[in-house]
């Protein structure tokens, strides 16, 4: 009876052992999926961005956290006047880093800023998501193919289109749509 017993707590030791081998590389396998599933959404479909600068306030303050929609333009979709982008440039005379403008100018339009507004193809702009007119003018320019003119929020203070040596933003600089503030709670907000 003695070596009956034995056999069978070998059998059960093997057994728990193979149990907790494939627990383990279940649980393993899980893992590397979900990290090649987030490292796909990050590279491909959404990302987040910190925003460093006043430049879109009132709508976008210092240290929010936006989420970014990287598929927002693909195909035929391009920005529309109003979209909140985020894009490079290599443009010298504005920072390697990521920026975030408003569109304003589309291809084939022209933009001035006279007397406090401004104005598309001789229309002025309605925005009630600036805080104060500009005090500046600007213009009139006509935006290029595959192109856009893009102010901050916060006209006055904002390094945009109106002061870059090139005003224009090719689409292939675009990164993707600012679609919503995630954070600070207080400040959930879709664009």
């Amino acid at each position: 009876m003695t070596n009956k017993s034995n056999k069978i707590n070998k059998s059960n030791n093997t057994n728990t052992k193979e149990n907790k081998t494939s627990s383990f590389r279940e649980m393993l396998k899980v893992i590397l999926y979900a990290v090649i599933i987030a490292v796909v959404l990050k590279l491909y479909v959404v990302d987040t961005r910190v925003i460093i600068s006043g430049s879109m306030l009132p709508t976008i303050e210092i240290s929010d956290r936006v989420i970014l929609n990287r598929l927002a333009y693909i195909g035929d979709l391009a920005p529309q006047r109003g979209d909140i982008i985020v894009f490079t440039s290599e443009e010298e005379s504005i920072s390697n880093d990521d920026l975030i403008k408003r569109v304003i100018g589309l291809p084939g339009e022209t933009v001035e800023i006279q007397n406090g507004l401004v104005y598309i193809d001789g229309e002025s702009l309605s925005e009630d998501y600036i805080s104060e007119a500009p005090n500046y003018e600007y213009g009139p320019v006509t935006v290029p193919e595959d192109s856009y003119f893009l102010l901050g929020d916060n006209r006055n203070i904002s390094f945009d289109s109106h002061l870059w040596s090139n005003p224009f933003i090719l689409e292939d600089e675009i990164k993707g749509n600012a679609v919503c503030c995630y954070w600070p709670l207080d400040r959930i907000s879709l664009y």
